[in-house]
């Protein structure tokens, strides 16, 4: 099906403004959800709530600090396979918590990297992250024969940073770090193509396209976070 859209000679005319609405959406969602986490993060940061999340006698997360720093991952399950059953409004409201929690726990990279460093990564993000966007939703080739074998990458650096977690070793990060850049960037392709296959699709309509083109924006936000984490890590590890 992904091949008959792309390679159709003509498409409706009604069908490009409502692509175009929906792509839009979709990086409103998104640019919003970096808005609230970025607000959020700098705030944390600056007021010194961020030492809340940890334990001062062991170095370690307290309580709050794990539901903080693995709530949000409940929480894109809740979203996902939650989509049929919950309503535009919930939906909204959790999007929104999962920005603010994943804001307060990057707020901790204010305290571990220099301002220099933390916007570099963020400009150097936002590049390759449009670049593999454009390229994502232009190219004739269909990107989906990647989408899972990336995916298992994907999973593959979450188990991974779990455990590295616990033994702390650097070259384990620096691996991880290195294929998250690799793995992200290629996910950002494969899902602008996905995206673009679900604006053009005229059976996805009302509520049903309001909340795809939300949980794409989710998608996407997920993936620049994530990004920006590997090359914050990348920048971070040179200095």
């Amino acid at each position: 099906m992904l091949n008959q859209i792309l390679d159709r000679p003509t498409v409706p005319a009604d069908a490009k403004p409502m692509a175009k609405e929906f792509i839009s959406n979709v990086f409103l969602y998104m640019f919003g959800a970096l808005l609230i986490t970025g607000v959020t993060s700098w705030w944390f940061a600056d007021s010194g709530l961020t030492l809340n999340l940890y334990n001062l006698e062991t170095g370690g997360l307290n309580l709050l600090g794990y539901l903080v720093f693995f709530g949000p991952i409940g929480l894109v399950f809740l979203m996902q396979l939650g989509m049929n059953r919950l309503s535009y409004q919930v939906l909204a409201f959790l999007f929104i918590a999962y920005s603010v929690m994943l804001g307060m726990s990057l707020s901790a990279i204010f305290l571990v990297y220099e301002l220099g460093t933390i916007a570099g990564a963020f400009f150097s993000t936002s590049a390759a992250f449009g670049v593999m966007a454009v390229l994502g939703y232009t190219t004739k080739t269909d990107l989906s024969k990647f989408g899972s074998i990336l995916y298992m990458g994907f999973i593959g650096i979450f188990v991974a940073a779990i455990i590295n977690w616990f033994i702390g070793s650097s070259m384990l990060d620096y691996i991880i770090s290195m294929l998250g850049v690799v793995v992200f960037t290629g996910l950002t392709a494969v899902e602008m193509q996905r995206l673009k296959w679900i604006a053009y699709d005229p059976t996805l309509q009302g509520l049903t396209r309001k909340k795809l083109a939300l949980l794409g924006g989710l998608r996407l936000y997920i993936l620049f976070i994530n990004l920006f984490i590997s090359l914050l890590s990348l920048f971070g590890g040179r200095d």
